[in-house]
């Protein structure tokens, strides 16, 4: 009886041994530490404005708005279309910027790791 009670001991330790050892899971959703790939200069882009202009996706690296912009109703700020805008982006590092034929200049910085926008709008 002694010797299953020691083996027993044994079993435990080692299996706590091997999990302390293993480090905690990795989650999917963890943010990598590496900046996105550098996107080609201009690439044309539509650009979502329906809901205000908030979020990019470029490729598979999604983007939120350095300073996001609506008219306070949800809604793209005058002189944007709706629910789109066309333009070009330029992807450098962590940051892509927008731009368009009107002027407008607007500046995105990379969520690394993320796997959609944060806010799907109808």
């Amino acid at each position: 009886m002694a010797g299953k009670i020691r083996l027993s001991l044994l079993a435990v330790t080692l299996l706590a041994v091997l999990v302390a050892c293993a480090g905690p899971a990795t989650p999917i959703t963890q943010a990598s530490s590496e900046p996105p790939a550098p996107t080609a200069s201009g690439m044309p882009t539509m650009l979502y404005t329906h809901c205000g202009i908030k979020e990019l996706r470029v490729d598979d690296t999604f983007f939120l708005a350095e300073s996001p912009l609506d008219d306070g109703q949800g809604n793209p700020p005058p002189g944007w279309g709706n629910p789109y805008q066309a333009g070009t982006v330029t992807v450098s590092g962590s940051k892509a910027v927008f731009r368009d034929d009107n002027g407008h200049v607007i500046t995105f910085l990379a969520r690394p790791g993320a796997t959609g926008f944060l806010n799907i709008c109808s």
